[in-house]
């Protein structure tokens, strides 16, 4: 699927539109960026490296306020595209006990799973 597809799917919703087949809003996205295409796939890339970032600062996170902070950046990083899925894990992670090791773990663990999702579908929209 190219970018140009976007407008093809423009009026399928508004901007709270939710498929839980696409990883990405492509509506609110087109809607966020007013249809420009090149802005579009700069904040995909933008997106492609920064929530890498974000799990690793999860991954070393040595505070409460730490772990939190990724979270949070992750979750509004990805909510601002349309990954709503993944905007609501990171929210319920932001919320996490930091004292339960095993829970962070865990939740890296499904966070990269949740982000891999989203960048394939990134990269199918980009080819």
């Amino acid at each position: 699927m190219a970018m140009t597809s976007t407008a093809k799917i423009s009026d399928e919703g508004d901007a709270g539109y939710r498929d839980a087949a696409r990883p990405l809003d492509l509506v609110h996205l087109a809607k966020y960026t007013f249809g420009d295409r090149a802005l579009e796939a700069e904040l995909l890339g933008l997106f492609r490296s920064q929530a890498g970032i974000y799990v690793t600062r999860l991954d070393t996170a040595a505070s409460a306020k730490e772990w939190r902070d990724a979270a949070h950046s992750l979750k509004g990083s990805s909510r601002g595209l349309g990954a709503w899925a993944l905007g609501d894990l990171a929210e319920d992670i932001e919320h996490l006990d930091f004292d339960d090791e095993a829970g962070r773990a865990d939740a890296v663990i499904r966070l990269r799973a949740a982000i891999l999702i989203v960048n394939v579908y990134i990269d199918e929209l980009m080819s």
